[in-house]
């Protein structure tokens, strides 16, 4: 019985179970503790219920911008009427389409590629401070002085009209 004492004093240990062996076995039995029983569910709100939160939010935009819900409602179907006009003046509706499709998975390829490089721990402060440098350089050779700034306008003008071609 002394070792025992001795060691649980060595190893820092102060339970019962190693003084007297009859603990031992009262710890050993599992206690229980019971917890509280939870209220029953919330029946779900009904369609209805929800037609009319969806209603009082349009009450609410409307006396927001002073107009009646009548012509709050009527501004979306002149958008859509406007975008309808458009597509149907459309030559190549399948390459405008495809042009929209490889936009958008451009665009999510891009954000992709651009939360992974700013995951990198020292690639975005890098980054950070090549842009600030190219903004000072720009600003410095092409907007401080009026014959940088003149030539600057005339060179965005030049691309314009190459782009969109001169209407005359």
């Amino acid at each position: 019985m002394a070792t025992t004492t001795t060691t649980s004093a060595t190893c820092g240990l102060t339970s019962r179970a190693l003084l007297d062996p009859k603990a031992a076995s009262s710890q050993l039995r599992p206690h229980f503790v019971r917890l509280p029983t939870l209220p029953p569910p919330r029946p779900t709100a009904s369609w209805s219920h929800r037609k009319t939160a969806s209603h009082m939010s349009r009450s609410v935009i409307a006396m927001a911008t002073g107009e009646t819900p009548a012509e709050v409602s009527s501004e979306l179907p002149e958008v859509m009427k406007t975008i309808k006009d458009a597509w149907d003046k459309l030559d190549d509706k399948y390459a405008v389409a495809s042009l929209v499709l490889v936009g958008l998975v451009a665009l999510w390829t891009t954000t992709g590629m651009i939360s992974a490089i700013d995951r990198l721990p020292i690639v975005p402060g890098v980054l950070e401070l090549v842009g600030i440098g190219y903004t000072v350089w720009f600003v410095y050779y092409n907007l401080v002085f009026e014959p940088d700034r003149e030539a600057l306008i005339e060179k965005i003008k030049g691309t314009y009209s190459d782009i969109i071609g001169s209407r005359s």
